[in-house]
């Protein structure tokens, strides 16, 4: 058997661990590839694992699954080394979304001057440092333009658990906000479950599209292990009932190899506001 390869993933949610028992089963009795999952509570946590020199004291893994933010840090801090491997079909075309109540004073981005915006956890893409992007090339800034009201209630995390969002819908409806920032996919669950009364909210503006998580490989990976792992993911199938259970909790139908184009907005933006100065763990 081949070299043990060691892939982290963070744990935002109690379902994560079943997620990789279920992805741990498949490699090792379909794909017959030795993978083992280190769970870290943080992304700045996996991506120092991932760019561990041999010999340091902290953990070191493989392949890491990151959020947007968590592959565009690693392959800043690696000197562009580190190399993508895979993502879900569900992480293209994601966007974020501004919205308001219905009826409110908030119809156009124009309407948000001098007035509160929502934002979710700081390190988080689509609710946080996009928003604060895209409306700065819509020539509003923050702080001059408009206030923000930040919920950095899962700071560590990238925006994953969705407490944040959560706190900017409530934020709005109960009018400590005029508006706020969430992504797509979360505006599609407060729509199709009925999270709020039905039409108490509305999208008032939507971002360009852009791309989420990716599998991540240290640059120093083997190369036939790299393959063999993105092979390993490339032959699940949603009409296999064994794998459509994983790819249901993990939110796809398949896996794709990187598109790469998604992601140039949120490397501009994370660059502007300090996402890539430094490599600190938490």
């Amino acid at each position: 058997m081949s070299r043990t390869i060691w892939v982290g993933a963070v744990a935002y949610d109690p379902k994560v661990v079943t997620i990789w028992e279920g992805m741990r089963r498949y490699f090792h009795e379909e794909a017959r590839l030795p993978v083992e999952i280190v769970l870290f509570q943080s992304y700045e946590s996996q991506v120092s694992a991932l760019l561990a020199a041999p010999g340091d004291p902290a953990p070191r893994i493989d392949i890491a699954w990151n959020t947007n933010l968590a592959y565009l840090q690693a392959d800043a801090w690696s000197d562009h080394s580190c190399r993508p491997i895979a993502m879900r079909d569900t992480d293209l075309g994601w966007m974020t979304k501004i919205i308001a109540v219905t009826g409110g004073p908030i119809a156009t981005l124009a309407d948000l001057k001098n007035r509160t915006l929502a934002l979710g956890s700081r390190d988080s893409g689509h609710a946080a440092i996009l928003p604060v992007h895209f409306l700065e090339q819509q020539g509003m800034r923050e702080g001059r333009d408009y206030r923000t009201l930040r919920f950095d209630s899962d700071v560590g995390k990238h925006g994953d658990t969705g407490t944040s969002e959560v706190e900017v819908v409530r934020a709005v409806l109960d009018g400590r906000a005029d508006a706020g920032a969430i992504g797509s996919p979360f505006w599609n669950t407060v729509r199709n479950e009925r999270l709020v009364p039905e039409g108490g909210l509305r999208e008032i503006w939507s971002s360009p599209a852009y791309n989420h998580c990716m599998f991540t490989a240290r640059p120093d990976l083997d190369l036939e292990q790299e393959h063999r792992f993105a092979e390993a993911l490339s032959a699940m199938s949603y009409d296999n009932p064994v794998h459509r259970s994983i790819l249901d909790a993990e939110g796809l139908q398949r896996w794709l190899p990187p598109d790469l184009d998604g992601y140039a907005a949120l490397r501009q933006a994370a660059a502007k506001q300090g996402f890539f100065n430094q490599l600190v763990a938490k």
